[in-house]
């Protein structure tokens, strides 16, 4: 099951309570006030983890507390702390404030953590209040209450290419086709229901390359606007480098025009409003081993008065799918070694 939202809601532990305690023992003259302070109560902390793949385990287990200090004691003891809560989430996760809908952070990275929720300070025992003039203090402080908080969680996936297009377009059969990835393929629309990430390796070793794929199901027009599948999986191609477009060119889809068929794609990449039209795009004619010749010249012009790159494959047969797992490495490698030169120009300029 892939889950992709969640709410949660979070309470960190309270701090112990101060000790009021006096040592009145032999031998020790100068007992007076002992009492130990409490200790804090444990956080709640959030950590990306390359481990989890969906957020399923917050959808049926959406309420956390993490462990209360333990009071103070006599003799000058401290209460031990409350142990923390981990909560363990998906790299692409974005944690977002419920109330107020501020986004907290974005989890981008392998093993970063925040603290979501700040255990409560313990409370001082009534050592801390003699004074040379007060020196049988009765006051001590209660524990601090701990955060609690509520949270809304939305995973976006972490992937280098997407691939887009209508329904039995071929994009499934293709990742399979390219890496690991074994998703549902089958002839009638919509067989893919929830995205599938496939790992492409490039080369030989100790040279060879790598590069995620996210399937995302097909889209129809009105995608953006909640028709279909599209408002469920549109934002997990937000992050991708590179998007393959594929078409179909065959007689099977009942669709006459691959233009066409590119126009409204493309329309529900822009509608859904986070600059998806403009990712650098590879057009894919997919099917060329039962292709419509008129189809694909077409969608070629086309491809060529846009100044798109243009490949033809056929997943089944395995026509092209070597040409395009290089020319797909070769332009992630480029856009990985300009994003980094590009980070690297912004970390050297002067404050």
């Amino acid at each position: 099951m892939f889950i992709d939202e969640a709410k949660i809601r979070v309470k960190a532990g309270d701090g112990g309570n101060g000790c009021m305690a006096f040592r009145r023992e032999k031998f020790v003259p100068r007992g007076g006030p002992s009492g130990g302070d409490g200790g804090r109560g444990g956080d709640v902390v959030m950590e990306s983890s390359e481990r989890h793949n969906t957020l399923v385990h917050f959808r049926f287990n959406p309420e956390y507390k993490a462990e209360r200090g333990r009071h103070g004691e006599g003799s000058n003891r401290t209460g031990r702390e409350g142990e923390p809560v981990i909560l363990k989430v998906p790299v692409g996760t974005i944690l977002y404030d419920a109330d107020s809908g501020e986004r907290v952070h974005d989890f981008s990275h392998v093993d970063e953590r925040v603290v979501i929720a700040k255990g409560g300070r313990g409370g001082r025992g009534n050592q801390h209040f003699a004074t040379p003039t007060h020196q049988a203090p009765r006051e001590h402080e209660l524990g601090r209450p701990g955060e609690e908080r509520s949270y809304r969680l939305e995973l976006k996936l972490l992937a280098d290419v997407g691939l887009v297009g209508f329904p039995n377009a071929g994009k499934s059969t293709l990742i399979s086709r390219i890496s690991a990835a074994r998703p549902k393929i089958a002839d009638y629309p919509f067989t893919t229901l929830e995205p599938n990430l496939g790992v492409v390796t490039v080369g030989e070793p100790p040279d060879d390359d790598s590069y995620v794929v996210a399937d995302i199901p097909g889209l129809i027009e009105g995608a953006s606007a909640g028709h279909g599948l599209g408002t469920q999986f549109l934002k997990h191609i937000e992050r991708t480098r590179l998007l393959l477009h594929l078409v179909d060119v065959s007689d099977s889809s009942g669709r006459p025009d691959p233009v066409e068929d590119f126009k409204v794609i493309l329309g529900e990449l822009t509608s859904w409003g986070t600059g998806l039209e403009d990712k650098p795009m590879i057009v894919v004619a997919s099917k060329i081993d039962v292709a419509n010749p008129e189809k694909l010249a077409k969608l070629k012009r086309m491809s060529t008065r846009r100044k798109l790159p243009f490949l033809a494959i056929s997943a089944v047969s395995g026509q092209g799918i070597e040409r395009l797992k290089y020319e797909v490495g070769a332009r992630v490698r480029e856009m990985r070694d300009a994003g980094g030169q590009a980070q690297q120009a912004g970390e050297s300029l002067p404050a």
